[in-house]
């Protein structure tokens, strides 16, 4: 019976060892990682205060220089290097000079170029009695300071234009009445007119006075757009107050081309007050200039 009873006894006792173990493993952990907790709180500002004074005490290192051909600090050009290095300058400004009187000198010449073209189709536009247009505006703005004169009275030749078929016409239809003497004209004038008619004395290399002869010369002068000596042929006319508006368009005709003539010379010799497309000064001067 008793060893029976040990053997049950034996048999029903659980055994401690496992309870210790099942609830020590949880203590000991969760220890531990309140320990590992703790050593990081207190290893933490040690860390941070030793890196801080690692930094103070490394000194901050000199920025590189951009670039792979810089040249350091440390080691200063030789003589003749610095020599080679401002002769390298000087050839580089040089040519920077070169090229800018070189751009002033096409941008001068473009503009006197272009004011010549404005100046030829002044005068196509005079010679056709057509109206200036958009000329206009270009003569007052290239030429309005360097040519004020001229500019207005090709402006004004051109409100009311006169051309040489005008001059022609208007000689053929005053050429009877300026070639014989004015009908008021007293019996001494007309004896005078007739006498040169029949007895004329001159060198045979001038030409002929008589008014018949001198107004075919007039007429032949309008052909070859000689206005002025057709001018001087017919004021000398027997009755040239027949003539006085003809004369009148005359002058005319030869003020505006004149004023034509100046203009186009400013185009090419004008060394200050020349203009721009954009109103600009042309500070270049004229490679024609003397």
């Amino acid at each position: 019976m008793n060893e029976q009873e040990s053997v049950e006894i034996q048999q029903e006792t659980p055994p401690p060892a496992r309870r210790r173990t099942s609830w020590l493993t949880p203590v000991l952990l969760l220890f531990a990682f309140l320990i590992g907790i703790g050593v990081t709180i207190w290893a933490m500002p040690q860390i941070e205060r030793r890196w801080g004074s690692d930094e103070a005490a490394t000194p901050a290192l000199p920025a590189p220089l951009l670039g792979s051909n810089a040249i350091p600090s440390g080691r200063p050009l030789t003589a003749d290097a610095a020599q080679m290095l401002d002769a390298r300058v000087i050839q580089l400004e040089e040519r920077l000079n070169r090229i800018t009187v070189e751009a002033q000198a096409a941008s001068g010449n473009a503009a006197r170029a272009e004011g010549l073209l404005v100046a030829f189709a002044a005068r196509r536009a005079l010679d056709t009695g057509a109206p200036l247009g958009y000329v206009e505006g270009q003569l007052r703005l290239r030429f309005g300071q360097a040519q004020p004169r001229a500019v207005a009275t090709i402006i004004n030749a051109a409100r009311e234009p006169v051309t040489l078929a005008d001059l022609r016409a208007g000689l053929v239809d005053v050429a009877d009445r300026v070639t014989s003497p004015p009908a008021d004209a007293s019996w001494w004038d007309s004896f005078e007119h007739e006498a040169r008619e029949l007895i004329i004395i001159r060198k045979s290399s001038t030409p002929s006075p008589r008014p018949q002869m001198a107004m075919q010369r007039a007429l032949r002068y309008i052909d070859a757009s000689r206005v002025g000596a057709a001018l001087a042929e017919v004021e000398r006319m027997p009755d040239r107050a027949a003539a006085d508006r003809w004369m009148q368009y005359a002058r005319r005709y030869l003020e505006a081309r004149r004023a034509l003539d100046l203009i186009e010379t400013a185009a090419i010799l004008e060394p200050r007050q020349l203009r721009t497309t954009e109103g600009a000064s042309v500070a270049q001067t004229s490679p024609l200039a003397p």
